[in-house]
């Protein structure tokens, strides 16, 4: 039985310890945007043993190109893209701390795999819920790559962002929960 679970970032293991695929999480705190360009700079910089421009300890990635804000409000609209093309990049980036990641779609087994070594967190936000994720998101703050337009890397910081965590920290997998429940009921 799923149940909601209220978190505060930057995210420790003991927070998300309770929490399990299928549980409704309420996100309060400040996450990072990032799609696949940032995700590959991010990468390339560990590559050559430089440091990030984002401190990821402890931190979620919200794989988002949000649209440009209208005046007088943080961001435009703010929904989740498929989370899948950043799963080259995640492990890398789960090394050096990151807990939380927000999107939408399956992940592969390296990323599951990471999830379960540290025991982080692949949560996902429902598409098509651009206003009310928008309405949860309080600030939005360029921090790098802006040449990469909406696929910058933002700051953010939400209060009671709505998410479903999808794999929890054992890799219980709610796609996979669901699809089978939905079979044995055939």
């Amino acid at each position: 039985m799923s149940k909601e679970v209220y978190i505060t970032t930057p995210l420790t293991k003991d927070a998300l310890q309770d929490i399990e695929a299928g549980d409704i999480v309420y996100i309060t705190g400040y996450i990072y945007t990032g799609r696949d360009a940032a995700h590959k700079r991010l990468c390339e910089l560990l590559e050559k043993g430089e440091k990030l421009p984002i401190d990821v300890r402890g931190a979620i990635m919200y794989y988002v190109g949000p649209t440009p804000a209208k005046p007088g409000e943080p961001i435009g609209s703010a929904g989740p893209t498929t989370s899948y093309r950043m799963d080259a990049y995640t492990p890398q980036l789960m090394d050096q701390g990151l807990l939380g990641m927000i999107g939408k779609g399956k992940r592969n087994q390296a990323v599951i795999d990471k999830i379960i070594e540290y025991g982080g967190c692949y949560f996902a936000a429902v598409g098509g819920a651009a206003a009310l994720i928008k309405s949860t998101i309080k600030t939005a703050e360029l921090v790098c790559y802006e040449d990469l337009g909406a696929e910058a890397i933002r700051k953010l910081y939400v209060e009671r962002f709505p998410v479903t965590c999808i794999i929890d920290k054992n890799g219980n997998n709610l796609y996979e929960r669901g699809r089978k429940a939905y079979l044995d009921s055939l």
